[in-house]
């Protein structure tokens, strides 16, 4: 689906699915795409779609709309273009080429049992490619401009390798101000980043040279620095005048010269920020040199130039990650409170229908009614506290409390539990505990939740069988040192589409009936003990989940906890 995704401004982060023949822009609650922007119209533009896509069409707004830093009055939307409106940028993505998706489809990686004849001839690690392109062999010396060009180079390859290993803003800028003063001669620097509500420059980093005060004050003029900014060109200042002869009594000579190097970090979308550096000729050393002593020159220029769109892509990759982090953060915050809302707006819909049943049989002296309303009320109470207790479980990570246990016992407490539900239902639920069962160390009040769940579900899916029937057993494989739990129903089965889906949270096969936590929870705890859960299912005839479950030993724990067999190693299983 075609989208508008803010990557600048107050909504940043925040994306637009568009679908609709009329889509508003602006700041009313009328429009489709609202945006928390005081520069934007309340109603700014419109997206129109066509048969090819969407035209932006700007609704004769106060300041204009932008597409790619051009003003437009209508705009056929293609997937990329940037769009502009008062301080906020989006960046438009339009719905997938079916020809490119056709192609897509034409891939085919083959395996080796395949057709596949090739075979590799040479290997090469990233380091060993940078130092053969990077390194200086015996022709460079011959030729001075390659040896600076491939310098350079390398500057820009280390560049751009040091500031893809941060996601952080702070430590990036950091890197970039080091990797700065190892390549350049400067005394002092600052990074100054532009603040997104106020358009001004806040200076994020500052470093010094070994030696330099750090309680110097660095005053930059903000006509160099308005003027880096509106033209986007990096400058090279002095206070030494070219077209003065040096005088031994002149103010340059008492004070010295300082030199400095100001240029933009633009990125894909715009300048993010300004980098100055600026170095100091002691007056001693300018008279030695009998003028001026050029530190920088054009070739320093060009290198910043060159480090500041290196840096001002990290931060920009930087922040657009960490924008899309919490708009899928604030997603699934929604995801989770419209899931679980509709889930207890209908239990509360069931213990509001129990109430009024309890009033009227208060009212008319019926113990028969106040009966069947409590029952309501008491079912809808413990399906609540089901769903309390998943939520707590699977949102809270935590080591499982193992104590000497009997797996036997936590089962059979299980299936006299769901025993009133099952008949309820016409569901038979039977269970065969293993008679030679060990003691073992796990979490009973844990495993008794997860084995609840699953035991929960075969139910349920036995709801629409003819003669439904659960068996609920437990093994114990020594050559496997596993302990088994193992819930086989005859219900509607799994289909194939749904496996790969099981334990994903909140996706229920249940439709609205279920929550699309129990399952999530039960692999959760199983984890935590070291196990997994196995499923084998066939649609419309059944299926049998099996909780592993690594065997340890009370007394091999007490000897020594390091020493205790955990059983096998996690593996992916099928999920329902």
């Amino acid at each position: 689906m075609p989208s508008l995704f803010v990557i600048q401004g107050r909504d940043q982060g925040h994306r637009f699915e568009l679908d609709g023949a009329t889509l508003g822009i602006g700041r009313d609650m009328v429009n489709a795409i609202r945006l928390q922007d005081t520069e934007v119209s309340r109603r700014h533009a419109e997206l129109r779609r066509t048969e090819e896509g969407y035209n932006l069409v700007d609704l004769g707004s106060s300041n204009g709309t932008y597409v790619n830093g051009g003003k437009i009055d209508t705009h056929p939307l293609q997937s990329g273009d940037q769009v502009q409106l008062g301080r906020t940028l989006m960046l438009f993505t339009g719905s997938t080429d079916p020809t490119q998706s056709a192609l897509v489809r034409g891939v085919d990686i083959v395996s080796r049992r395949g057709s596949d004849d090739s075979r590799i001839i040479r290997s090469m690690t990233q380091q060993e490619g940078s130092e053969e392109i990077f390194g200086l062999g015996s022709e460079i010396s011959q030729s001075p401009w390659l040896a600076r060009a491939r310098s350079n180079l390398q500057v820009m390859y280390r560049t751009a390798l040091a500031v893809s290993h941060t996601l952080d803003i702070d430590e990036l800028l950091n890197r970039i101000m080091q990797l700065i003063f190892e390549w350049v001669e400067a005394d002092r620097g600052c990074i100054m980043l532009v603040d997104q509500e106020s358009e001004q420059l806040v200076p994020k980093v500052r470093r010094n040279r070994r030696g330099i005060s750090g309680e110097d004050t660095i005053s930059i003029s903000k006509t160099i620095l308005d003027y880096v900014r509106e033209h986007n060109e990096g400058v090279l200042t002095s206070n030494a005048r070219d077209d003065k002869r040096w005088d031994s009594g002149g103010s340059i000579l008492k004070l010295g010269v300082r030199e400095a190097i100001c240029v933009p970090m633009r990125g894909r979308y715009g300048i993010v920020g300004i980098i100055y550096i600026d170095t100091f000729t002691p007056p001693q050393r300018v008279i030695q040199q009998g003028g001026a002593a050029n530190k920088f020159s054009d070739e320093h220029l060009k290198l910043m130039i060159a480090i500041a769109h290196q840096a001002a892509l990290a931060i920009e990759d930087t922040s657009y990650y960490s924008a899309m982090v919490q708009a899928e953060r604030l997603a699934a915050v929604g995801q989770t409170i419209a899931t679980l809302s509709h889930h207890i707006k209908n239990i509360l819909q069931g213990i509001r229908g129990g109430s009024y049943l309890i009033e009227m049989g208060l009212t008319d002296d019926d113990k028969s009614i106040v009966q069947k309303g409590w029952t309501i009320v008491e079912k809808n109470q413990a399906r609540i506290s089901n769903l309390v207790m998943d939520m707590l479980s699977f949102s809270k990570e935590r080591q499982p409390d193992l104590v000497p246990s009997q797996l036997n016992t936590v089962v059979a407490d299980v299936v006299e539990l769901m025993k009133v539900r099952a008949d309820d239902m016409g569901v038979a639920l039977d269970w065969q505990g293993a008679e030679f069962l060990p003691e073992l160390l796990f979490d009973p009040e844990g495993m008794h939740r997860a084995i609840l769940n699953v035991v929960t579900n075969a139910i349920d899916a036995c709801e629409s069988a003819e003669v439904g029937r659960v068996l609920v057993s437990t093994e114990y494989d020594a050559n496997a040192k596993l302990a088994k739990v193992a819930v086989t129903d005859n219900g509607v089965g799994i289909e194939p589409e749904d496996m790969a889906r099981l334990f994903t949270l909140f996706v229920s096969t249940k439709g609205g009936r279920g929550t699309g936590l129990g399952l999530s929870v039960s692999q959760k705890i199983c984890k935590e003990h070291g196990g997994q859960i196995v499923v084998d299912s066939q649609p419309g005839k059944g299926s049998c989940f099996t909780i592993e479950l690594p065997a340890v030993f009370p007394q091999s724990r007490k000897d020594d906890d390091s020493s205790v067999d955990r059983g096998p190693s996690l593996r992916e299983t099928s999920a329902r």
